[in-house]
């Protein structure tokens, strides 16, 4: 398991769908005002294919990348489900393993506690 120290440090991207522009800048809007992600990057709609509870479905969505820490990454999925109106949103993340030194401080320095 990881110090407090280097969750901090750990520069994680988290991966979101909206189903609509709103609720997209909404969740990105919450994010950066509580100081839970650096950033949030919200795309152009795309279109979404996937199986639920058995049946394939199609839908257009609005991506959300969002910046953040690990230290951080527990509140974002907090607020996300909070705000999102789906049953199980799409809330996946992965480490940044390389960057520009001072982009990924800049996103460290954001999400302090």
């Amino acid at each position: 398991m990881s110090s407090p120290f280097e969750a901090a440090r750990q520069v994680v991207l988290v991966f979101c769908n909206a189903p609509d522009a709103d609720t997209a800048r909404a969740i990105a809007r919450r994010l950066v005002e509580d100081g839970v992600a650096a950033c949030v990057n919200v795309g152009a709609p795309v279109l979404s294919i996937y199986r639920w509870k058995g049946e394939v479905e199609s839908a257009d969505e609005i991506p959300l990348l969002i910046k953040t820490t690990a230290a951080r990454q527990r509140a974002v999925q907090e607020t996300i489900a909070r705000l999102h109106p789906y049953e199980v949103p799409e809330i996946i993340a992965v480490p940044v393993t390389e960057g520009l030194p001072a982009y990924l401080d800049w996103v460290r320095q954001e999400t302090k506690n």
